[in-house]
């Protein structure tokens, strides 16, 4: 089977979408034909097992980069195209584009249609958008993939599509070292966009009320983010007197990143909204326990004792932040190796690539690949 999917960008600085792309292209290369269309950018992640076309300009408006994509798509031949994300217009382009050629078109809005998300800006952008372009192209999709069912529970409340199968993210776990030793560094991490959506200023709060217990930690808030959310969220440290114990060190990727998941205690997202929440998964498998909030689907955490996952707010973080500086390190060993368990057994880049697979089978069912 050959499939084309199309992604805005798979720059480093795009997060959890373009790392997503990066696993499931090598996952899904094994078994099938893939090709991705994406566009130029600076720090581009390396895609394996796959062919990556770059369009240079994007200007989904113009005649010329209609044509471009056209081009391409009817170049490729492809089975199915497979859309990531929304509210950009040239997702919609795209989709538009492909199924004016006969294509199949499975949509992944990486949980861009969740309630939190569509509230933000909802009257000056949200709704424009939906009709321009986002409704019509989420009622048109042939398939639309889910990667949690509370994701697909809320597209089905939407009511603009009911043909949603849930294919849950993964990881490539075999090439993610576990840490060797649980021994307390005194160190926690929060590692993920600098948005106001993910609930960095609970953190703070939680931190501003545990302080005395928190005298030596450093909590290390890694990302890149909008410079003024960026200063926002500097401002409220210095105002609270936390310098001393939350950094906000810049965006880390590479070794380093994955030497803050090993060497933290744990790893904290209070989130409050998350389709998949990929630097979770990242965090289990290095073998560092989670605390993350019900706006992700991970309930996995409390039924694996692998890590914590609460309400949002600061108060419940707060409470979970006081139980979690009291475990021992035999304690954040066992939810350390529960995690890892849990991410080889149910989150793995291979399980994720063969149910893909089978959505893509039901929109074509005569081809097989046999895997």
């Amino acid at each position: 089977m050959k499939i084309v999917h199309y992604i805005p960008s798979i720059d480093r600085t795009a997060g959890g979408t373009s790392t997503y792309m990066q696993v499931l292209a090598k996952g899904l290369g094994e078994i099938a034909d893939v090709h991705i269309i994406t566009h130029v950018s600076e720090n581009p992640l390396v895609m394996e097992n796959c062919n990556v076309h770059y369009v240079h300009n994007y200007q989904p408006f113009s005649y010329s980069w209609k044509m471009t994509i056209a081009f391409l798509l009817d170049e490729i031949k492809p089975d199915i195209v497979h859309v990531n994300c929304c509210w950009m217009p040239a997702c919609a382009a795209v989709q538009r584009i492909a199924q004016k050629h006969g294509y199949k078109v499975v949509l992944t809005p990486h949980g861009m249609l969740e309630p939190w998300i569509i509230k933000r800006h909802y009257w000056t952008r949200k709704v424009p958008a939906l009709l321009l372009y986002q409704k019509a192209a989420v009622r048109k999709a042939d398939c639309i993939q889910s990667t949690a069912e509370s994701e697909r529970d809320n597209l089905l409340k939407l009511g603009y599509n009911k043909n949603i199968k849930v294919v849950r993210l993964g990881i490539d776990a075999d090439g993610i070292e576990m840490k060797r030793s649980w021994k307390k560094t005194r160190q926690i991490l929060f590692l993920s966009r600098v948005h106001v959506k993910k609930g960095i200023n609970f953190l703070i709060e939680a931190a501003a009320a545990l302080r005395s217990k928190l005298q030596g930690y450093k909590i290390l808030v890694a990302g890149e983010g909008d410079a003024d959310y960026v200063a926002e969220m500097k401002r409220m440290i210095a105002d609270s007197g936390l310098q001393d114990i939350v950094q906000l060190v810049g965006g880390v990727y590479g070794e380093e990143k994955w030497r803050l998941f090993q060497t933290s205690d744990f790893f904290v997202l209070p989130t409050h909204s998350e389709n998949f929440g990929l630097a979770i998964a990242e965090s289990l498998a290095s073998g560092t326990p989670v605390i993350t909030t019900v706006g992700t689907p991970w309930h996995d955490l409390n039924d694996t004792n692998s890590g914590a996952w609460i309400e949002i707010g600061t108060q419940p973080l707060t409470e979970t932040l006081r139980k979690f500086l009291a475990l021992s390190d035999g304690e954040l060993e066992a939810m350390g190796r529960n995690g890892r368990r849990l991410i080889e057994e149910k989150y793995s880049a291979h399980v994720m690539a063969k149910e893909m697979m089978k959505v893509y089978e039901t929109l074509i069912p005569n081809l097989t690949n046999g895997y």
